[in-house]
């Protein structure tokens, strides 16, 4: 699905991150969310590569990289610990700053690394997502349910480990095929993928220890950076699916503009999975974004 693109594992710190590296060009670190890969950026890679030089990962805790066992706090899986390792593989690669382009629990990481390491990152693109402690802030009764694994993930050890592990390929299918489209947009080699991933050993704890992290760790270091004034200094170009959650329960230019100095963005005529559902928008998007 990354013709032309070359595999790596990359040391950071304790931990491995594997990701492709394809085309030439200023860098782009592409981000995926849950409960996914790095295979969601598999429809427009090759495009982008035509311009970038694309540097696809797969989060700690998700495909390929690693996945240590959390601890007591979570920091294990704190979206700084997770920001520390796409800047420890930019720079193996020979990028001290770069481009971004994120969805879902990528551009919660890459909003961490916006905040801890401001001169790496030239602009970032966010997919479909709302500030951390503003989703927590506002929950109601709409949100908890239509992301009940938020909820659901954090309970404690080994609760949901126990549930998921027993048919991880369900939990795909109830946390994918739930939303907007269902599973039309994913190919069936994605599919796999992302079955294979869940299935390997490690990777339900992982996931669960980064949602644990999302609701106890990384809101303390975002309430410090709202106390300390703190706010993202590179522009933000933000996208939500129209037919999404995020769209309709909350309003993500305003959210976003509390937490940074320069904010653009609208609605895309998607459901959540922008880079599987609107590639052909996406690829516009990147292009216009990042001059």
């Amino acid at each position: 699905m990354f013709e032309n693109f070359r595999p790596f594992h990359i040391s950071a710190g304790d931990v491995q991150i594997a990701g492709c590296v394809g085309g030439s060009g200023p860098p782009l670190l592409l981000l995926h969310g849950h409960p996914q890969t790095h295979v969601i950026w598999h429809k427009i890679a090759g495009r982008l590569a035509e311009n970038y030089t694309v540097v696809a990962t797969d989060l700690r805790g998700y495909g390929a990289s690693s996945k240590p066992h959390g601890q007591s706090d979570h920091s294990t899986y704190s979206k700084r610990a997770m920001a520390a390792d796409q800047v420890a593989v930019m720079r193996s690669l020979g990028f001290d700053s770069f481009f971004v382009c994120a969805h879902d629990r990528g551009a919660r990481v890459t909003h961490r690394l916006c905040m801890d390491s401001p001169n790496a990152v030239r602009k970032a693109i966010l997919l479909d997502i709302a500030p951390t402690l503003a989703m927590y802030e506002q929950t109601n009764r709409a949100f908890a349910t239509a992301y009940f694994h938020w909820f659901f993930l954090i309970q404690p050890s080994p609760f949901p480990e126990t549930m998921i592990g027993a048919d991880p390929d369900a939990y795909i299918d109830a946390v994918m095929g739930q939303r907007f489209a269902g599973m039309t947009p994913f190919t069936p080699e994605a599919q796999a993928a992302y079955r294979s991933a869940l299935r390997s050993e490690g990777a339900v704890h992982a996931m669960c220890e980064d949602y644990r992290a999302s609701a106890s760790i990384d809101l303390e270091h975002d309430r410090l950076d709202r106390e300390q004034g703190r706010r993202v200094r590179c522009p933000l170009h933000v996208l939500w699916g129209s037919n999404g959650i995020v769209g309709r329960l909350f309003d993500p230019l305003h959210e976003w503009g509390l937490v940074a100095e320069q904010v653009s963005g609208h609605a895309v005529d998607c459901g959540h999975y922008i880079p599987e559902e609107a590639s052909d928008v996406l690829v516009q998007e990147i292009t216009a974004t990042l001059l």
